[in-house]
């Protein structure tokens, strides 16, 4: 029997998922090889140059640091760095800013973060809204006062495309520009600072290495997983699928600003 107009349709999504799923298990397999040979001595490297570091990620909304830049802030803890998270806005585009804050607290300390390491900048000219462009001037000054409270080294964020193209995440790029022009002074030509390349979808590994200006974190898929769920208020039908085929929730590639 002839199927009608909308017949195959379910059965073509649940091919396409099958397919697409059996070809994650299949990558995910031949890279964790790779991955475990490479892991210790990723990892015996990656802690000699970690050891001191003060890591700070600079994010635009609670949840980006686990959409975003799991594998990484796991990776510098692991490694011996002192990670640390700057989020710039509550996250209140949907009035949930407290639930969000709370969230937060719980996905970083997920990934080796405390609570007393996690900031949040809650100021009306920060607003979470994806049509709005912060004052990257005002960015720039929260966190060089940041940095230099917390005698920071290392810094992390978005690139210029923001990963997911929100004017929020491009503005904290502008900002970081600006905090790494202002820093070339002697008092604070210390501090090292990386943009997260915007990349294609997934790889898979354990380890954390860098050579010259480039440094690659993977880390376990599953375990970054559980940081993204912490984030209950936002965990929408599409960001399970994230969860299953971003590339960002196994591995970070990071370059110089």
């Amino acid at each position: 029997m002839a199927a009608g107009p909308w017949g195959w349709g379910p059965v073509a999504l649940a091919l396409l998922l099958a397919l697409l799923l059996g070809g994650a298990r299949r990558l995910r397999r031949r890279y964790a090889a790779g991955g475990a040979r490479a892991s210790l001595r990723g990892r015996a490297a990656a802690a000699a140059r970690m050891d001191g570091v003060r890591a700070l990620l600079v994010t635009a909304h609670p949840d980006d640091e686990a959409m975003f830049f799991a594998p990484t802030v796991l990776g510098l803890g692991r490694a011996g760095a002192r990670p640390a998270v700057l989020c710039c806005s509550a996250g209140n585009y949907y009035n949930q800013g407290e639930i969000r804050k709370k969230e937060l607290e719980q996905s970083c300390f997920l990934l080796g973060v405390p609570a007393s390491n996690v900031t949040v900048i809650d100021h009306r000219d920060l607003p979470d809204n994806p049509a709005v462009e912060w004052d990257t001037r005002l960015l720039a000054a929260f966190v060089l006062k940041h940095i230099e409270a917390n005698n920071i080294n290392l810094v992390v964020t978005f690139d210029a495309g923001g990963v997911s193209g929100h004017a929020n995440h491009i503005s904290l790029y502008t900002a970081l520009r600006q905090c790494r022009d202002q820093s070339r002074e002697p008092q604070s030509s210390s501090v090292n600072w990386k943009i997260s390349e915007s990349t294609p979808f997934f790889l898979s590994g354990r380890t954390i290495f860098c050579r010259c200006n480039t440094c690659t974190c993977t880390q376990s898929g599953s375990y970054l997983k559980r940081a993204m769920r912490c984030h209950r208020s936002q965990l929408l039908w599409f960001r399970h699928i994230y969860m299953l085929f971003s590339r960002y929730m196994m591995i970070n590639s990071l370059r110089l600003l």
